[in-house]
C-alpha cells in the first residue's frame, strides 16, 4: 500500500467541458420494453454526453484549461508543469502532453508528462503533479484529465454503452507555503488486469483485420476485440471492496473521522454500486453529491466532474471544504485522497464549442 502526505499545495480552480451531443438511454435502441427503465435505476444513468468521430480527450481538456488560465488570471509563461491523465492519447506518439503545452501556448521549459490511468487517474495524476511541486520550485501546474471512453465501447453491447460518457477536465494546482496537507492511500492488483481491457490494438496484440470483426457475447452484447470487455460481476466486486477498504485506510492515515469531512467524492461508476459502498462505510447521503444521472460513467474525469456539476447547494466558490475522494477501476487499481479545498476562485462547466 502507497501512502504520501504532500504539503503546500492550493487547488485554485477546477473547469469541466464536455460535448453538446446528448443521448438518452429511454432512446437506446437494443433495450426491450421496459429495460431501460430498470437500467436507469439500477446504474443512475439517464444521459450521457458523446463526443464526434474528430473531438478528442486532449480538445476537452484543452477547452477547460483555456477557461481556467482565463478564469484566473494566470499568465501562460508562468505555468510550469502540465500532467495529462486519460486512456485515450491523441497519438501512440509524441505525449499528448507536449502537443497539450504546444496548444496552449506554455513555456518550454514547462515539466511535461503522460499518465496512462483510467477511473482512478485524477487521484493519481493529483498525487503526482502535488508530489513534483511540493518542493515550491514549481509554483503553477496544469492537471489535464479527461477520456472518450465513449471511442472505445461498442454501440451494440447493451452492458456497456448506456453506461459511459465522455469529458475533459482542468485542475489549476498552485504551490501555497503552509498550506494544508494532501493525504493519499493508493494501490492496484495487476493480477486482475484482465477485468477490463481492450485486447486487440497494443503491442501485446497488435491490429489486424480480425480485430475488426464483431462477436456476439449474448442477446445485445456484440463487440470487436477494439472495443472494450469488461467482468461485470468481477468488477463490482472488487468496487465494492476496495473502495470501502482504501477511503477507511485513508481516514486511519490522515486521522480523520466522517464527521469531519464535508464532501465524499466517489468515483461514478453507477448508482446500485457506489450507495452501496456509500452505506458500507456509513456516511450520511447528503455528504455523497452524484452527476452520474447526466453524464454517466467519464472514466477519470468523474471526481472533477462531479465538483463542477453536481455540488451547487455546498457554496463552493465561499467556503472551504473538506474532502476525500476515492476511485477505483481499470487495473484493477484504486486510489483516495484527502485534502481541503478553499473556496474557489473557478469551478465551471462548459460545453465543448470546436
Amino acid at each position: 500500500m502507497a501512502q504520501l502526505q504532500n504539503s503546500n499545495i492550493t487547488i485554485k480552480g477546477i473547469v469541466s467541458c464536455v460535448p453538446p451531443t446528448r443521448e438518452d438511454n429511454m432512446e437506446y435502441p437494443l433495450f426491450s420494453e421496459g429495460e431501460a427503465e430498470k437500467v436507469i435505476l439500477s446504474t443512475g444513468i439517464r444521459f450521457r454526453r458523446v463526443a464526434d468521430s474528430k473531438t478528442t480527450s486532449s480538445d476537452l481538456c484543452y477547452e477547460a484549461a483555456i477557461k481556467l488560465i482565463d478564469e484566473l488570471k494566470w499568465n501562460v509563461e508562468d505555468i510550469d508543469c502540465l500532467i495529462f491523465v486519460s486512456q485515450s492519447a491523441d497519438y501512440i506518439l509524441p505525449p499528448t502532453s507536449c502537443v497539450l503545452q504546444g496548444r496552449l501556448g506554455l513555456s518550454t521549459n514547462c515539466f511535461t508528462l503522460d499518465v496512462s490511468y483510467g477511473c482512478p487517474g485524477w487521484v493519481y495524476g493529483l498525487s503526482v503533479i502535488s508530489s513534483l511541486m511540493q518542493a515550491g520550485h514549481m509554483k503553477k501546474g496544469l492537471l489535464l484529465v479527461g477520456d472518450t471512453p465513449t471511442k472505445f465501447k461498442s454501440r451494440n453491447d447493451k452492458t456497456a454503452w448506456p453506461l459511459f460518457g465522455d469529458a475533459g477536465t482542468a485542475t489549476a494546482i498552485e504551490y501555497t507555503k503552509g498550506a494544508d496537507s494532501l493525504y493519499f492511500v493508493l494501490g492496484a492488483d495487476g493480477s486482475s488486469y484482465q477485468s477490463i481491457m481492450i485486447p486487440d490494438g497494443g503491442f501485446r496484440n497488435p491490429f489486424t483485420s480480425d480485430s475488426l470483426i464483431e462477436n456476439e457475447y449474448g442477446k445485445g452484447i456484440c463487440r470487436t476485440n477494439l472495443d472494450t470487455s469488461m467482468d461485470g460481476m468481477g468488477v463490482f466486486s472488487f468496487g465494492i471492496k476496495r473502495a470501502p477498504e482504501v477511503t477507511r485506510q485513508l481516514m486511519d492515515y490522515a486521522d480523520i473521522k466522517i464527521e469531519d469531512v464535508d464532501i465524499f467524492l466517489f468515483h461514478q461508476a453507477n448508482k446500485f454500486m457506489n450507495e452501496k459502498i456509500r452505506k458500507k462505510i456509513g456516511i450520511p447521503a447528503e455528504k455523497v453529491p452524484y452527476c452520474m444521472f447526466d453524464y454517466g460513467n467519464t472514466s477519470c474525469a468523474t471526481i472533477p466532474l462531479t465538483l463542477t456539476s453536481a455540488c451547487d447547494n455546498y457554496e463552493m466558490n465561499a467556503l472551504s471544504h473538506r474532502i476525500v475522494a476515492t476511485a477505483f477501476g481499470v487495473g484493477l487499481a484504486w486510489a483516495s485522497v484527502y485534502f481541503t479545498l478553499p473556496p474557489l476562485e473557478c469551478l465551471k462547466l462548459i460545453e465543448y464549442k470546436g
